[in-house]
């Protein structure tokens, strides 16, 4: 599961707007949109607040 649908599906399993989701996490409803549409370009420290609310965190793997 990539981390658009994971951000999506934890935000309506809370029960909350976009709107109301951006406030909770400190960031602009434009970034939960683009967040949530899967935009290849977003700021990674941003991603992290998002996902620090949901008890997530994006991070680096390494490749084999």
């Amino acid at each position: 599961m990539n981390i658009a649908k994971i951000v999506r599906q934890q935000r309506k399993l809370k029960r909350l707007s976009q709107v109301e989701f951006a406030i909770k996490c400190g960031v602009g409803l434009r970034f939960i949109r683009e967040l949530e549409q899967g935009k290849k370009t977003l700021r990674l420290d941003k991603v992290n607040q998002v996902l620090h609310y949901l008890g997530y965190e994006a991070g680096a793997i390494k490749l084999e």
